[in-house]
């Protein structure tokens, strides 16, 4: 049996598809390439796929995971652009690599996030986001399957920095930038603040609009128009306070990436 590791893409309105339709949409690629998948026991055998943590309905992302388990060996390159011939556009795997012993969840500490905020001045958003990393707390209220629940979102923050949409494309930005559909990112007539922020993945699980709440609640920040939002990275923090690449330590021969990797 081998196992294998994908990083892959959700762009452009297939961001709106919820996970469980990603999923099945995942599956009947699998079928389509002819993948030889495991499978599970018992009465209704489904295969072996494992998700690591979703990015909420309505989030574009460059950096997803999922694990498949097979019954023959496949070349990863191989297997990555069968797929992507399969997969609707707007899910693309960017890259794949056979498993090497040890957890993926336990590589994906941390994400970093482009949050776009069309209408909200640059300056302003830049004094609510320091008045956010200077506050002890940031308790927030999330809306769960058993109710209310507050959470602080200051104690997942790692770092939060403050761009102008009108200034070029940062380097560590510029392969989302070029591969991601051209509605992931809003459009507006005059500059606009952008947050980036690399956020702890806790338990719960701290998102972007539950960023923005805290932005809210310390500092009063009330968008104009709705925010769009992207992962960029996921993994760990390294050394020097990057996010170490989590297929890295992953010995597939021929891992090629479809795209460079986003930069920490």
């Amino acid at each position: 049996m081998q196992k294998l590791r994908l990083r892959y893409a959700k762009r452009g309105r297939l961001r709106f598809t919820s996970h469980r339709d990603v999923a099945r949409t995942f599956e009947r690629a699998l079928r389509r390439a002819g993948v030889p998948m495991a499978y599970s026991q018992g009465f209704s055998p489904h295969p072996k796929v494992s998700w690591a943590g979703a990015v909420p309905t309505g989030v574009s992302s460059e950096a997803e995971y999922v694990e498949l388990q097979l019954v023959e060996r496949l070349d990863p390159v191989v297997l990555r652009d069968e797929l992507n011939a399969a997969l609707p556009d707007g899910i693309d795997v960017l890259d794949a690599a056979e498993a090497a012993p040890g957890a993926l969840a336990d590589r994906l500490g941390v994400s970093r996030w482009r949050i776009d905020l069309p209408g909200t001045d640059v300056g302003e958003l830049r004094d609510a986001v320091a008045a956010l990393m200077a506050a002890e707390s940031a308790p927030v209220e999330r809306m769960t399957k058993d109710g209310h629940r507050t959470i602080d979102a200051r104690a997942a923050l790692v770092s939060a920095a403050v761009r102008d949409s009108g200034q070029p494309v940062a380097q560590s930005d510029r392969n989302s930038a070029s591969t991601a559909r051209v509605d992931d990112w809003p459009k507006a007539s005059e500059p606009y603040g952008i947050l980036v922020t690399v956020v702890r993945q806790t338990t719960p699980v701290v998102r972007p609009d539950d960023v923005l709440s805290a932005l809210r609640v310390v500092a009063g920040l009330a968008p104009s128009a709705a925010a769009s939002a992207t992962r960029l990275e996921q993994g760990r923090l390294d050394d020097g306070g990057g996010i170490a690449d989590p297929l890295a330590q992953d010995s597939g021969g021929d891992r090629s990436p479809a795209g460079e990797p986003v930069a920490g």
